[in-house]
């Protein structure tokens, strides 16, 4: 993804009750209904980690959206920083870490 098509890329780590409320499938549709590609995953912690990458639009769009999630959440923090684009296109439901 390169800067000057308006492209970006994110690491996202969300916390609070995101954990066994769907918050891994909800944002796999998101991303799929943005055109974004990535990848999503429960870690051990109890929050989930995401990396979204496409338009800057649709990311923006991505992380506004995350800071709510499906309805069972209860999101308490959301950080993103800007990481190097995935290499597979689509987006992907990851095993816990």
């Amino acid at each position: 993804m390169s800067a000057e098509d308006g492209d970006r890329s994110v690491r996202v780590v969300v916390q609070g009750r995101v954990q066994g409320v769907g918050y891994r499938a909800w944002c796999a549709r998101t991303a799929h209904s943005l055109g974004l590609c990535g990848w999503v995953r429960n870690c051990r912690d109890g929050s989930v980690e995401a990396v979204v990458a496409g338009p800057g639009a649709g990311v923006g769009t991505f992380l506004a959206l995350a800071r709510t999630g499906p309805r069972a959440a209860a999101v308490t923090a959301v950080e993103a920083t800007d990481c190097p684009a995935p290499a597979e296109d689509g987006f992907f439901v990851r095993e816990t870490l």
